[in-house]
């Protein structure tokens, strides 16, 4: 078993920066592929982005390609994800994952955390 709890979400204005954070317990963190994902309100959860367990492959969504950046201290048990040029699509929330096998996928998730709120104001 394994638990994630995110932080890091708030209110931000466009342009602007945030740093979300998942930590992991429960599992060696170093063994397992991570993820974010993000859901809007009326909208299905999308993937976001993602890193294997040692750090060499990281996935990106289109959408967030160049603005952010996923990353992993495994040291901190910790999953973070850097988001620069924050605009108003963006606003949702924001969900760690992890798997056991691959990296994180829609399909294929074994681990989610609670979700943190992150708001992009125009």
């Amino acid at each position: 078993q394994v638990q994630l709890v995110e932080s890091g979400g708030g209110l931000v204005q466009a342009g602007g920066s945030l740093r979300l954070s998942c930590l992991a317990s429960g599992r060696t963190f170093s063994n397992i592929n991570m993820g974010w994902f993000r859901q809007a309100p009326g909208k299905e959860r999308e993937f976001v982005a993602a890193i294997s367990w040692g750090g060499g492959r990281r996935r990106y969504a289109d959408s967030v390609k160049g603005r952010f950046t996923i990353s992993r201290d495994n040291a901190k048990n910790t999953v973070y994800l850097q988001m620069n040029s924050l605009n108003p699509e963006d606003t949702a929330a924001y969900y760690c994952a992890a798997d056991r096998t691959n990296i994180p996928t829609t399909t294929r998730v074994d681990y989610w955390g609670q979700g943190t709120q992150v708001t992009v104001s125009s």
